[in-house]
C-alpha cells in the first residue's frame, strides 16, 4: 500500500508541482490550501506525512503543527517563504520534524520526504532488551519510553530517536551533520539548526536545569569523547557518558557533571 502524504498549502503552483513529485514516486497524494480543512484530513485520512506550509488562511502553519502533536507523532515537513531562522526554529519547536525554505527544488523535497518516512518505517534500533540507565534517566528503547527521577518524560519521536542513538553509542562524539545523517538519515545538505533545536528541547525535557545540563553538555573545541564507566546491574545499565558534536562546540551526555567539562575553545 502507498504511503500517503497530505500537502497543505495556499499557493496553486507549489501543490501542483508537490502533488506531480510525489505522485511520479508512487505515493498517494491528497491536498488543500486551507489550515482548516488539513486539520480535518490529517484527522480523517490519517496520511503517513505532511508537508504544511507556514502561511495558510484560517489557521495558519504552526497553529495546525501545533494542534496535530497533541494527538499524532505524524511526520510533518514545514515550507516557508520566510528565510530569517528565528522563524524556521519555531516550526521546529512546534514539532516539525523539518523544514524547506520556498522557493525549493521539488526533487530535494522528495528526497526528505523518502528520508523520513525510511527512518519511520525502518525496524527500531536495538540498544538491547534492556532499560538503560543514565544517572535518574531510564531509557526504555522496547517501548519508547523515558523516565526521569521516576517520572515519565513526554519525547516527539525525533527526540526519543536523538536521546536512543546517543545512549547506543555512548562514549563517542558526533557532528552534528553525523546526527544528521544517522538519526535524520539526510544525506544532502541539511541546516544543522534542527540538530540545535532538538537538543535544546531535550534538556529542557530531561535536566532539571537546561541551561546547567547534567546529562547533555557542551564542551568547545574539545575533540576527545567521554571514557566514561558502566555498570552491569541485572537487566539494566549504568551508562556513565554519551556524545555529541555540535558545530565547533562538542556537546556530551554524562550522569554525573564532573564527567565533562567545557573548555575554551
Amino acid at each position: 500500500m502507498a504511503n500517503r502524504i497530505l500537502v497543505v498549502d495556499d499557493e496553486p503552483t507549489v501543490t501542483e508541482v508537490v502533488e506531480r513529485y510525489l505522485v511520479r514516486e508512487g505515493y498517494e497524494v491528497a491536498s488543500t490550501a486551507d489550515g482548516a480543512d488539513g486539520l480535518r484530513l490529517a484527522r480523517e485520512w490519517a496520511p503517513n506525512l505532511i508537508v504544511l506550509d507556514l502561511m495558510l488562511p484560517s489557521i495558519d502553519g504552526l497553529e495546525v503543527c501545533r494542534q496535530l502533536r497533541r494527538e499524532s507523532q505524524v511526520p510533518i515537513i514545514m515550507l516557508t517563504a520566510r528565510g530569517e531562522e528565528t522563524d524556521r526554529v519555531v516550526g521546529l519547536e512546534m514539532g516539525a520534524d523539518d523544514y524547506l525554505v520556498k522557493p525549493f527544488s521539488p526533487r530535494e523535497l522528495v528526497a526528505r520526504v523518502k528520508a523520513v518516512l525510511r527512518r519511520v518505517d525502518a525496524a527500531p534500533v536495538q540498544v538491547s532488551g534492556d532499560a538503560i540507565r543514565l544517572g535518574g534517566m531510564v531509557i526504555d528503547p522496547q517501548g519508547r519510553k523515558v523516565t526521569v527521577g521516576g517520572e515519565e518524560v513526554n519525547l516527539m519521536a525525533k527526540e526519543f530517536d536523538l536521546l536512543r542513538f546517543l545512549a547506543a553509542n555512548h562514549g563517542q562524539v558526533f557532528s552534528r551533520s553525523q546526527l544528521m545523517d544517522q538519526v535524520w538519515d539526510f544525506t544532502f545538505a541539511a541546516d544543522s539548526s534542527t540538530v540545535t533545536v532538538h537538543i535544546r528541547r531535550l534538556r529542557e525535557k530531561v535536566e532539571v536545569n537546561s541551561e546547567r545540563p547534567k546529562f547533555i553538555k557542551t564542551v568547545w573545541g574539545v575533540a576527545t569523547s567521554l571514557k566514561g564507566r558502566r555498570h552491569e546491574t541485572g537487566l539494566a545499565r549504568d551508562i556513565r557518558g554519551l556524545g555529541y558534536v555540535g558545530g565547533t562546540n562538542r556537546t556530551v551526555a554524562a550522569a554525573h557533571s564532573s564527567v565533562a567539562q567545557t573548555t575554551p575553545k
